[in-house]
Order: structure tokens, then C-alpha cells, then sequence
């Protein structure tokens, strides 16, 4: 998903100017290597829940529970990071978020020896604050690594392998996380059985989050060896927390609440796709085919942001952002007033509509800030705990009536997203 925020501290680049990008390819490649791993490792959630609510024989509600230990760390951990980075500068931030990624992975090993599903909420809960920490460097540093004329080019190109992640991972996952998932009903296993049985598949999870704690590690030692590329952070005066006044600010406060509901609708839908596609109403799949279907839904979002590049050159951001959210809304009623392929597929074609939602949102909020523009950014990243709130209560619907019903939800989200572009339709004067 195209969750990119970041606070981008005060000071001199490596060029010792501040007009003037750091020149640096080598770096720019090692970046677009982070967006393409915190986006695919994100979007591993929408596969690990059928796998741990099966094993634990959860019920919607408390399946998506994985969905809050997740994106709570953004919440809790956004504003800190922030502060870490101007402490300690980008390369050496990024590296620790990176280290603290591989630990999160790690901790899947005790979960799976406890074989209790609160354990693995702990694990995500560390991974998450690695990948929160590393978002936060990650946008404010590939704007640096480079021409300021040409930073937007290179953030497009930076959400492209965010979503290449999000398309990728969920395939891979599906393979090797869900293959095993119907082969044994763990309702028909009690005591020392189903014990038994949640170690041995909780080891397949295990075996797929060492293989990314290895890859993160390397990824960390290139980063350190390469920590001295750019210059320490200069420390900005004041709190980072005297952010929070911009909210006094209707069009921002309302922009951060609309990042809120975006994030919660888009995880909502994406952690509901395999077992909505599951039901003999709609495609009737398996948990490995319905897995491998997610990458369609993130994959829409990676086609939709080369196709939005170009229509909001022409048209007004705010009419752009009005009129996919009421796209969103219409193919929710479509999937959940239909049945069979139409049903399934109106939903998976959300991604597409979802693709421009978070930058948009995120630049009309941030318009008319001037200088407090980072101020902003870091404000903006704490409301992606709307991840961490909006499935849960999704799932809870799910549960009390059906996933049909429980759609409803993301689809309010929508339509007050759409009542911000109709609101943000002109530009800021002055």
C-alpha cells in the first residue's frame, strides 16, 4: 500500500545546500529497496490472517486484531521516529528500523514454540514499529537523493515499488503460508492434538519471517556501511509535538482524518479478501487461490497511480479523489448486491480506486502549510492507525451479520472521503 509518510528534518543535504540534491544513485536504489519491502511486508497481513484465524479458531473480530497490533505501532511510534531521525540523521535511522524489523521477525519464533495467538500480536507489533520507523526516513530521504525539481518523479517512482511489494509478497505468501491450510480442520482437534498442530503449521509462518529477517539484516548492513554518505540531521528548534496545533486548521485536520479512514478502509477490505472470495457465493476459492487474488487488489493500486500521474495534471485533485471515492462506494454496492465472479471482482477493483487516495489526501491536507509542511507530515503519520481501528470493527460486523454487511463500513469511510474532495476542490489562497 502507498503508505509514505515522513518528517523531513531542517538542515544542509550532503551538498552542503539545500537547493541542491544529493547526487547519489546508488543510495536512491537502496530506497526504493526499503519501499519495496515495508509495502510487501505489510500487505504478508492479509495472508497471515486466514492462516491464524484457522489455527486459533478466531472469529472475524479477533482475526483482525493482527490488522491493530499492526498499525497501532504508527500511532505510538510515528512522532518518536521522527525524532530519532533528527538525532541521528536518515542512513543511520533507516537502519535501525531495519534492525528492529528483523527482531519483530525473529520473535515468530517464540510465538510459534508458545502456540498462543496473542505472542504473534506481540511479534507484529515489533515488526510494525521497525517498518513505521523506516517509512518515516524513507520520504523525506528520496527527496534528498536528488534535483528538488525532480522529487516528485522519484516518489512515483518509489510508490511503484511499494506497490510491486504489495503485488508480490501476497503471491508468495499465499504459496508458502496458506498451502497447508485446508488440509486439516483444526475445529476437529482438541487438547494435545491441536497443540500439536499449531506448532507444526505456526513453523511454516516461522520459516517464511526468518527468510525476510535475513534479507533485512543484509539490507541493514548496506545501509550502515553507507551511513557517512550523508551529513548528521541538524536539530530543528522546539518539540516535535508542538505539531499537533496544526490541527486547528480545518482543511488539514480533516485531510488527517480522512488518512485515517482511508488506511482503515483499503486494510479493511484487503484482510477480508481470502475469505471473501472463499464463499461459494462469490468464487468459491481456495485459501491459496483466494491469496494469490490479493496481489490484484494491491497490483490495482500500482497500475492506478501511473494512470492518476496523468489525470491530475488536468483535473483538480479534489474532484479526482471525490470522484474515486464514489467509485469505491459503487463497486462495494456491486460485490455486495451480486454474486459469483462479478462479486468478487467489484471488490478486488477497489485497489484501483484506492491507488490515488493517499497522496492525494496527504498534499491536498498538507496545502497552505509553507515551512510547516514536515510539521504536518508527522502529524499525518500517526492517523495510520486508522489500520489498527476500522477492520477490527469491520470484523465485528462480519461476525454479527455477514462479510457482505460488514462492507458497509469501509464504504462510509469512502463516502466521507469523497465529502474531502468536494471540499478541497479549489486550491488554498495565499
Amino acid at each position: 500500500m502507498a503508505l509514505n509518510p515522513g518528517t523531513k528534518p531542517a538542515g544542509t543535504t550532503a551538498a552542503g545546500d539545500a537547493d541542491h540534491g544529493v547526487n547519489a544513485p546508488d543510495l536512491q536504489v537502496f530506497v526504493f529497496a526499503l519501499f519495496f519491502i515495508f509495502g510487501g511486508i505489510t500487505s504478508l497481513n492479509d495472508v497471515i490472517i486466514p492462516k491464524l484465524k484457522d489455527l486459533f479458531t478466531l472469529n472475524y473480530g479477533q482475526a483482525l486484531l493482527v490488522q491493530s497490533a499492526f498499525f497501532a505501532a504508527y500511532f505510538v511510534f510515528s512522532l518518536p521516529a521522527a525524532a530519532i531521525v533528527r538525532r541521528m540523521g536518515y542512513m543511520q535511522t533507516a537502519a535501525i528500523g531495519l534492525l528492529l524489523m528483523t527482531i519483530g521477525c525473529v520473535l515468530f519464533i517464540p510465538a510459534s514454540s508458545s502456540g498462543t495467538f496473542v505472542v504473534f500480536l506481540m511479534a507484529l507489533f515489533v515488526l510494525a514499529i521497525g517498518i513505521t520507523t523506516v517509512q518515516v526516513v524513507a520520504n523525506p530521504l528520496i527527496s534528498l537523493l536528488g534535483a528538488p525539481r525532480t522529487a516528485s518523479s522519484r516518489l512515483t517512482f518509489a510508490q511503484f515499488f511499494n506497490s510491486l511489494g504489495t503485488t508480490i509478497f501476497p503471491i508468495v505468501g499465499s504459496i508458502l503460508i496458506l498451502g497447508s491450510l485446508a488440509k486439516v480442520d483444526s475445529k476437529t482437534l482438541t487438547g494435545a492434538a491441536l497443540d500439536a498442530h499449531r506448532t507444526a503449521e505456526t513453523q511454516v509462518v516461522v520459516h517464511t519471517y526468518l527468510g525476510l529477517a535475513l534479507a533485512l539484516v543484509l539490507v541493514a548492513v548496506v545501509v550502515w556501511s553507507r551511513r557517512k554518505r550523508l551529513p548528521h540531521t541538524v536539530e530543528q528548534h522546539g518539540s516535535i509535538f508542538q505539531a499537533f496545533d496544526l490541527l486547528k486548521r480545518p482543511r488539514f485536520a480533516f485531510g488527517t482524518a480522512c488518512i485515517f479512514l482511508y488506511v482503515g478502509a483499503e486494510v479493511a477490505i484487503g484482510s477480508l479478501i481470502v475469505s471473501y472470495l472463499e464463499q461459494s457465493s462469490t468464487m468459491g476459492f481456495d485459501a491459496v487461490t483466494a491469496g494469490k487474488h490479493v496481489a490484484y487488489y494491491w497490483g490495482g493500486a500500482m497500475v492506478g497511480r501511473f494512470i492518476g500521474a496523468f489525470v491530475l495534471r488536468v483535473v483538480s485533485p479534489g474532484k479526482v479523489l471525490a470522484g474515486v471515492a464514489i467509485g469505491a462506494v459503487t463497486l462495494i454496492a456491486v460485490s455486495t448486491h451480486s454474486t459469483g465472479a462479478v462479486a468478487g471482482w467489484s471488490l478486488l477493483a477497489i485497489g484501483l480506486m484506492n491507488s490515488i487516495m493517499f497522496p492525494t489526501i496527504f498534499s491536498l491536507a498538507s496545502e497552505g502549510l509553507g515551512a510547516r509542511a514536515a510539521e504536518g507530515s508527522g502529524i499525518i503519520a500517526t492517523a495510520i492507525v486508522g489500520g489498527a481501528i476500522v477492520p477490527p470493527l469491520t470484523g465485528v460486523l462480519a461476525d454479527q451479520s455477514s462479510l457482505q454487511f460488514a462492507l458497509l463500513v469501509p464504504a462510509l469511510c469512502y463516502l466521507v472521503i469523497a465529502s474531502y474532495g468536494v471540499f478541497t476542490r479549489k486550491p488554498t489562497v495565499g
